[in-house]
């Protein structure tokens, strides 16, 4: 780490962490990090959001993105790209031993998440403390301009989509503050079940038209996980993408992530977009086939649904390993949140 920023690192509230399927089909979805003194970096994932965490028990390389700066409080912001290998424990983690910092900097930057502590809240919210942790050793950093930089100097976008692109919709609602990673249906793209929202026939240009720019998930020739932000432009084919020359993607499987939260990691809003990336002669082009978009669109019934999902995903995950559902540490949880809020008052 020792050529990163590391002040820029440790402001980022999220990156995007991107690991390998059992298919090796590289995917990336927004989390929060901390750094270690030893300069390994920490993530954690509930039982209800597992993925990752198996996902790195099969295959140890990752990679990080550090590009949304919202809340950071820079300006500007570098872009911090972190490869590396990850290792996944089996032990599940019922309290905050050990990662007293991590749950202290969740607490003071995303205020709304003290709620789920409250008695009421329990019965709902224990599948977010029952979590895995994973630890990242960097192997390569690489500092890329800001991303408004990104977003200022793209191409135009081709006549015909401004017209036709819906405008962003409105956060989810306050009831949809329930996780940000994999766990939900897709829609679009073969075999899905559902239609996902279309625009000039395209699969997912709905969601990625919600935001500006949008991460390129890929492998590079060893096929480990490479990771940089671009501005898809819509064509016949699929997305152009720009990718920029320290980033070693190959054509083969890859994805879009569009993700976006408020200076208080509220309002949350999270989608990947699916596909296959070639190299043409306009550019790079991802030709997607479906969409996974974990919270849906913010609709209330969207949350009791995601609600729903997280307790079968946590008892599966249980079930699976033959292990009884482990008692949150409430009372320890509770201690840090109450320290993140007399700090925050200080």
């Amino acid at each position: 780490m020792g050529s990163a920023p590391l002040d820029a690192l440790d402001a980022y509230r999220t990156c995007e962490f991107a690991t390998l399927t059992r298919s090796g089909t590289p995917m990336a979805w927004p989390t929060a990090v901390a750094r270690r003194a030893d300069g390994t970096l920490l993530l954690t994932t509930s039982l209800a959001f597992a993925q990752k965490a198996l996902n790195v028990r099969r295959d140890g390389r990752v990679a990080l993105l550090f590009s949304d700066p919202t809340g950071s409080g820079l300006d500007p912001a570098p872009q911090i790209f972190v490869s590396g290998r990850a290792e996944c424990r089996e032990e599940v983690m019922t309290g905050p031993q050990g990662t007293e910092e991590y749950w202290r900097m969740l607490f003071e930057r995303q205020p709304h998440s003290r709620a789920y502590l409250s008695a009421p809240m329990r019965p709902l919210m224990h599948w977010y403390y029952l979590r895995l942790i994973i630890t990242v050793v960097p192997e390569q950093v690489i500092v890329r301009p800001p991303r408004d930089a990104l977003a200022a100097g793209a191409a135009a976008v081709p006549a015909g989509w401004a017209g036709s692109a819906p405008a962003p919709a409105p956060g989810p609602a306050s009831g949809t503050r329930v996780g940000r990673s994999r766990g939900a249906a897709r829609v679009g793209g073969s075999g899905s079940g559902a239609a996902g929202p279309r625009i000039g026939g395209l699969v997912g240009a709905g969601q990625l038209a919600r935001c500006a720019t949008a991460v390129l998930t890929a492998r590079d020739a060893s096929g480990a996980p490479v990771l940089a932000r671009t501005r898809p432009l819509p064509t016949a084919a699929g997305y152009l993408v720009d990718v920029p020359s320290d980033c070693a993607a190959t054509p083969g499987p890859a994805s879009l992530l569009v993700h976006r939260h408020d200076e208080l990691l509220d309002k949350m809003y999270n989608a990947v977009v699916r596909g296959e990336l070639h190299r043409t002669e306009a550019g790079w082009l991802l030709a997607p086939s479906s969409v996974v978009e974990p919270m849906g669109s913010g609709r209330a019934v969207d949350a009791v649904r995601v609600l729903r999902r997280t307790k079968r995903a946590t008892d599966r995950y249980l079930d699976r390993r033959g292990l009884r559902r482990p008692k949150v540490e409430w009372d320890l949880f509770r201690a840090l949140s109450e320290s993140a809020a007399r700090r925050e008052g200080t």
